[in-house]
Formats: structure tokens, sequence, C-alpha cells
């Protein structure tokens, strides 16, 4: 994947992270909330696709995410490790032409960029663990 896929993934966890942390509502933010940097127009439509998808599946996603980490509570959880596995397990589930190895790389960098060697390792098992759910969102 390009850079400009992983901006928007970037910008999307960043929205994300104010969603979760901050309780603010995506229609509300400014433009400068989804990155320190102007984004492409077709950058900022793919974050904020992303975005949008996992705030319409947020109780959907929490539920997955907590049945796959074991002994986890996601409340638990560091926030930019709970937002990264809510954004890569909402791509999972809706954007079915995306590679499954290419949204899981691209989660596991980005919790080694935002977060730590070993969130890295538990978003990749965690990750690893969702995949299986591919192509059941249309049976909920």
């Amino acid at each position: 994947m390009n850079s400009s896929r992983r901006q928007g993934r970037e910008a999307a966890l960043q929205a994300l992270y104010l969603v979760d942390v901050c309780q603010l509502d995506l229609k509300d933010f400014p433009s400068t909330a989804w990155s320190e940097e102007p984004l492409a127009q077709k950058t900022r439509e793919f974050a904020e696709h992303l975005a949008n998808g996992v705030v319409s599946r947020w109780t959907r996603l929490d539920k997955l995410i907590s049945h796959y980490a074991k002994n986890w509570e996601l409340k638990r959880m560091a926030a930019v490790d709970r937002c990264i596995l809510r954004l890569a397990a909402g791509e999972l589930l809706m954007d079915i032409d995306t590679p499954v190895s290419v949204i899981i790389n691209e989660a596991v960098e980005i919790a080694k960029r935002y977060s730590t060697a070993e969130s890295s390792k538990f978003v990749n098992g965690i990750l690893d663990k969702i995949k299986e759910e591919r192509g059941t969102e249309s049976n909920e």
C-alpha cells in the first residue's frame, strides 16, 4: 500500500482517538483535527471512510476485540492500542477488497510508530484472530 493509504489510516486513528478519549463527534471535527499536515482529497476521503465506518460499528468492534483479547478488559488497554484495534478490525470487516495481510501489517506498523513494540505484538495477535470474522458482518 502506498503512503497515502498509511496517511489515511493514521488520520483515522487520530480521529478515533479523539472520539474515544475526548468524546468528540466526527461531524464536529475541524479539518485540522484529521492530520497535522493537509491531506490530499483522496487520502482525506479514505480516512473519513475508515473513521465513520468504525464509529458506526463501535459496539460490534468492541465486542469482537473483547472476545479475542482474553484476560484484557477494553478499558484497561492503552487508548491508542484500543483505537488501532478498532481501526484495523473495522477495516477488516468493511473493506473486503483490501487484503487481510495488508490491514494487519499496517496496524502493526502504526502500533510501532504510535505505541510500543509490545503493543505491535499484541495488536498482531488480536487481529490475527479477528480476521476470521471477515465476511460475517452481513449476518449481524
